[in-house]
């Protein structure tokens, strides 16, 4: 079957809405409607048309692009993938540096600086 046969047919079965989006259309604006395969195989033309519908050009686009997308992009499911992303742990060491400088200060009971140590704010004359 041709494109302007199958498509003549489909107009003719189903209301003139976008299948997707759920535009109306009239005659004045029924070139923007667009027969869409169902399997996005154009030569398969039931017809009873149940491998049509009636997509605006703007859904058929994006219909087409997310075929296109799903062919190409990996299959599996990224966000159930348990693999670290990333190989390089900024805080690896921290809680041991935390417990070392702990220890290290537990002589100290003031946050004073000793009396012969100056602050860099001392050094400036502030």
């Amino acid at each position: 079957m041709k494109k302007a046969e199958y498509r003549e047919k489909a107009l003719k079965l189903f209301s003139w809405v976008c299948a997707s989006c759920g535009r109306d259309f009239t005659r004045k604006n029924l070139r923007e409607l667009t027969v869409h395969h169902k399997d996005h195989n154009y030569q398969n033309n039931p017809l009873d048309g149940s491998n049509w519908e009636l997509l605006c050009i703007y859904c058929h686009d994006n219909e087409h692009a997310r075929h296109l997308d799903a062919q190409w992009l990996p299959s599996h499911n990224a966000d159930t993938d348990k693999t670290p992303i990333t190989t390089h742990s900024p805080f690896a060491g921290l809680g041991a540096l935390v417990q070392k400088s702990g220890r290290s200060h537990q002589g100290d009971e003031s946050d004073e600086p000793d009396p012969g140590t100056s602050t860099p704010c001392q050094e400036k004359g502030r």
